[in-house]
């Protein structure tokens, strides 16, 4: 067992020894073949590139040509190109060297006329000043010869030569005066009219006076004895809460009511006929009746005040202005109810601010509170347009709210569109028919100042107040006033009266000269 097991160890080494035999015969073999494959593969790979260097060669000496035949070609068309351009410019330098020379000689020939009329000119110059020289000879001679035949030196004849040109020159500018003034009337007249009558067509006016005394009806005259009570008590403890004065007199069945502040007079108006109405007439009912006459009045007030913001759209004004707004419903001015005049100056002047393109509310504003200072000025020191305009500063209005309420009776002069507004919607207001009574002396005595002013003018022989003063017809001196003179004294008795009188409206000055000439034939 053990032979055959070495036996066989032996056959199985020697099968390997044989076998790794021709393993190494075949490697050698194939190697020497791939060794023949690789050697013929570069034999051809080195012909193939021998080929495509000749064939590179080849086509790059190809293309050099032609390259080289490209940049000839490329070269003369840019030296053709080159000459072309240069021959231009040439062109264009011969061109603009003949146009030089033309110019030069047209200068040189300019020059020439230049110095020939510069000899002419100097020559002319020369000849002048002879003249002039021979000219003012010969005047000193003339002056010296009308010296001598007039009498005058020489600034005696200029004083007569200057009054002259003076008198010429004064009649001249009267005459454009008058033209430009009457074309400026023409228009601003027809303008002015037109805003004017706008606003009045648009606002609806009351034409109803209020008396400035309250009178109270009484059912019968027993009723008097009742109001002055025992020994007086009644009247005493009513005059007493309310600050009046009653005045019971023999007028029938009627009790008047006088005080120098309406509101007070009112209340006592309201307080005095509830207590006829009810009857019971003593002092504890007079102090209670007076109360609630008061807080009734304060309540009108404060509607009367909120219904004219309303009905002017008029708002943010400040409480206490409303207040007084209100309390100018008591108050009369010339018979005028001073509320209702607010109310109207503040429609036309929003009319006409609205005609002539302004800040139509600031406009209302200013008309409606112009105469607020009227509400307090029995209370308070001082014309009611200095009060108005300090209520206004107080209370914080607009600036030109301010001045409009300064400049609405012409106290300083306007100098906003605003201010001169209120002025014309004030004295449309005023002046318009029915709107004011006035006192038949304040009347009168203002006819009288108008004439008087009148008559005081040099040259001035008659004067005539006519249409209840809204015109004063004025008859001149031919002899002192001539037509020029005419419109300077026109203008200066006009200018007197703004300066001097207070009236509503506007007044007209015609003045009249008259030249008669007379002869009798016998």
């Amino acid at each position: 067992m053990g032979c055959i097991t070495i036996t066989t160890w032996i056959v199985v080494i020697i099968a390997a020894v044989v076998c790794a035999a021709v393993g190494v015969l075949s490697f050698k073999a194939g190697e020497n073949h791939r060794i023949k494959t690789a050697e013929a593969l570069f034999g051809s790979a080195e012909e193939k590139a021998k080929s495509i260097v000749s064939d590179a060669e080849s086509k790059a000496a190809t293309k050099k040509r032609e390259m080289t035949l490209e940049a000839k070609e490329s070269i003369q068309k840019l030296r053709q190109d080159f000459d072309k351009e240069v021959k231009e410019r040439r062109n264009e330098l011969n061109r603009q060297e003949r146009r030089l020379n033309q110019k030069e000689e047209t200068l040189d020939k300019k020059t020439d006329n230049l110095e020939r009329k510069d000899q002419s000119l100097t020559a002319r110059l020369k000849s002048l000043e002879k003249k002039e020289s021979e000219i003012t000879e010969i005047k000193n001679k003339q002056v010296a010869e009308l010296e001598k035949i007039s009498g005058m030196t020489r600034e005696e004849a200029r004083d007569i030569l200057l009054k002259d040109i003076e008198s010429q020159t004064r009649h001249e500018a009267a005459i454009m005066v008058k033209e430009i003034e009457q074309e400026a009337k023409e228009n601003a007249e027809k303008k002015a009219k037109n805003i004017v009558a706008l606003s009045i067509q648009k606002v609806a006016a009351d034409h109803v006076a209020e008396t400035t005394v309250s009178v109270v009806n009484l059912p019968n005259d027993e009723m008097k004895g009742r109001i002055i009570g025992r020994e007086g008590r009644n009247i005493r403890t009513l005059e007493t809460f309310t600050g009046v004065d009653l005045i019971i007199d023999d007028t029938p069945e009627a009790v008047v009511i006088s005080s120098f502040d309406p509101v007070r007079r009112e209340v006592a108006r309201i307080a005095l006929e509830k207590l006829i109405t009810d009857g019971r007439i003593h002092p504890a009912r007079i102090e209670e009746t007076v109360e609630k006459a008061r807080r009734e009045v304060e309540n009108i007030i404060k509607q009367e005040g909120e219904s004219a913001t309303f009905e002017t759209g008029v708002h943010g004004l400040h409480p206490e202005l409303i207040k007084l707004l209100g309390k100018l419903k008591y108050r009369t001015s010339y018979g005028q109810n001073v509320l209702k005049h607010s109310v109207e100056v503040a429609h036309l002047a929003g009319v006409m601010a609205g005609e002539l393109g302004v800040d139509v509310n600031l406009a209302k504003r200013a008309g409606l509170l112009h105469d607020i200072g009227k509400a307090v000025d029995h209370e308070i020191e001082g014309s009611h347009v200095t009060i108005g305009a300090d209520i206004a500063k107080k209370f914080h209005e607009n600036k030109d709210v301010i001045h409009a309420i300064m400049a609405h009776h012409g106290d300083v002069e306007a100098h906003t569109i605003i201010a001169s507004l209120v002025q014309a919607a004030d004295a449309v207001s005023a002046a318009r028919p029915g709107a004011r009574r006035e006192n038949l002396e304040t009347y009168i005595k203002r006819l009288q100042q108008l004439e008087s002013i009148a008559n005081e003018f040099e040259g001035v022989e008659k004067s005539f107040a006519i249409q209840a003063g809204r015109e004063i017809r004025i008859m001149v001196k031919p002899e002192v006033v001539n037509d020029e003179g005419m419109i300077m004294v026109a203008k200066d008795i006009a200018k007197r009266i703004e300066d001097e009188l207070e009236y509503p409206g506007q007044i007209k000055v015609s003045l009249i000269r008259e030249t008669r000439a007379v002869d009798y034939a016998k």
